[in-house]
């Protein structure tokens, strides 16, 4: 049976983690999911990013692409991101963990660091678009799926058919 790892360290998201992360994304998503080097790097240069890496030694074991953004407007999926202001929440666009490290709480922890910075900052919320089936995943991290309509509805059905707005309040 795994065991969490006490060698994992959570540490910031930087542009030199780019070819590690893009490959653990090629795992993680379905091609119409994947995005860009450019999108990529725009979330982790935000003011607000809260983009962090799970490493164990110099191996990027998974990551969270998070930032500050405007309640209830997420960005289309694929752009690349500027600077938008300070942000009212806490916006989960992408975490990705490796196969061999799932289970393990890797994403847990991703989550539970980026929350903490957040707060910080005064944010107080979080929400995120949870794609092809992960719901469930985030149901086991607090989050709950609201209803919606309207263009946020039109932007989550580019997400895929199974994408699912989901929020949860940060402690």
């Amino acid at each position: 049976m795994a065991s969490e790892s006490p060698s994992l360290s959570i540490t910031p998201l930087g542009p030199q983690d780019l070819p590690a992360a893009l490959a653990l994304q090629a795992q993680a998503y379905p091609p119409f999911l994947v995005e860009d080097e450019a999108a990529f790097l725009s979330r982790i240069a935000l003011p607000a990013s809260y983009c962090l890496g799970a490493r164990q030694g110099n191996r990027l074991l998974g990551y969270l692409l998070a930032h500050g953004w405007s309640h209830r407007s997420p960005p289309p999926l694929g752009s690349v991101l500027a600077d938008d202001g300070p942000g009212e929440v806490l916006f989960i666009h992408d975490l990705a963990v490796s196969p061999e490290q799932r289970g393990l709480k890797v994403g847990q922890r991703l989550v539970a660091r980026a929350a903490e910075l957040a707060v910080r900052d005064g944010l107080r919320r979080a929400e995120l678009i949870a794609v092809e089936g992960a719901a469930e995943y985030w149901r086991t991290l607090g989050f709950a799926e609201e209803a919606v309509s309207g263009e946020l509805g039109e932007k989550l059905a580019t997400y895929g058919s199974r994408a699912r707005w989901m929020t949860r309040e940060i402690p």
